[in-house]
């Protein structure tokens, strides 16, 4: 069976091909780097940019995927959470797509299929899993179960884990996306600012404090070393991360930890997680870096399994933001 995957969701207009929910075939993704003038996503922007970019992107995944439309089985698309403009975008193009072909189409939980990227990676996933999904837009911890429902534990507050990074950098007058200056930066710079670790509310998460403690610190010590303070902040979100892995863990007495999202990239993160799982004994899944980015592979893998299980979807189905 060959799936169509498009996720717009956000500034990413990714279209990927797979085979039969695991083999990816391609996996293509467009960037808009337009954005980094403005100091984050405009909308309006990214939804004009997707409408411009989605068909040759499509083509693109199909002629590398060595494949024709015409024996595409079954589209999945993200219909959210997400940016409206950018969710409609894909959905309308995706709807019209399958209804051309006569095929079934399948709408997809984004944040789900950041989870199914772990089934793309991993030929044996070791379950239950805790599964801590970290992005630009959201933080959100789950219990992953044998049947491969998730169950939510807790969620973000206020602002995301990648967001954080991105409003740090800002402070420290570095381009969006801000993430990748932050890890460059932490990466010469030393632990030598007190930064206070959040404090973990059950299991949902809050970055508003620890960005306020970055930016009193910035105004405070105006000859400030950004390396130091990218360091600094990088250590502390990640003791918090680790904070709410090893409460999940101990309390629902699961060893398996998968890391999905955008900030799973981070190459910091990874070295700290595996010495996590040395010193507790956790195995570690973690996604490689392109398929940690939004991506369309992940939602043509997630709706493979869930059209398995629920069928295809109505054409009747709307897009949601939140």
């Amino acid at each position: 069976m060959l799936i169509l995957g498009i996720d717009t969701s956000c500034d990413e207009t990714a279209v990927g091909v797979i085979k039969d929910g695991k083999e990816i075939l391609s996996n293509i993704i467009a960037s808009q780097i337009i954005h980094s003038q403005y100091g984050g996503v405009v909308p309006e922007v990214a939804a004009r940019v997707h409408i411009q970019t989605i068909l040759p992107i499509t083509e693109i995944a199909l002629k590398v995927a060595k494949v024709s439309l015409k024996e595409i089985d079954l589209i999945g698309v993200t219909n959210g959470p997400g940016l409206m403009g950018s969710l409609l975008c894909g959905l309308s193009f995706a709807k019209g797509l399958a209804f051309s072909l006569n095929i079934p189409f399948r709408a997809v939980n984004h944040l789900v299929g950041h989870i199914y990227s772990l089934v793309l990676e991993y030929e044996n996933l070791s379950l239950p899993m805790i599964v801590l999904l970290i992005s630009g837009g959201h933080t959100e911890l789950y219990l992953l179960k044998e049947n491969l429902e998730c169950q939510l534990l807790g969620e973000t507050l206020d602002d995301a884990c990648g967001e954080a990074f991105d409003k740090v950098a800002k402070m420290l007058k570095k381009p969006y996306p801000g993430g990748p200056y932050i890890e460059r930066l932490a990466k010469e710079g030393k632990r030598n600012i007190n930064f206070p670790i959040p404090t973990l509310k059950n299991y949902n998460f809050s970055f508003s404090g620890l960005k306020t403690a970055v930016l009193y610190y910035l105004k405070e010590n105006p000859t400030y070393n950004e390396k130091d303070v990218a360091h600094s902040f990088q250590e502390t979100v990640i003791d918090y991360l680790l904070v709410a892995i090893n409460k999940a863990s101990e309390e629902f007495n699961i060893k398996n930890i998968g890391i999905v999202g955008g900030v799973a990239a981070n190459e910091r993160l990874r070295e700290r997680l595996n010495i996590l799982a040395k010193d507790k004994n956790y195995q570690i899944f973690i996604p490689k870096k392109e398929l940690c980015l939004d991506n369309g592979a992940m939602i043509a893998c997630a709706a493979y399994y869930q059209y398995q299980k629920e069928g295809p979807s109505d054409f009747s189905i709307e897009a949601f933001a939140n």
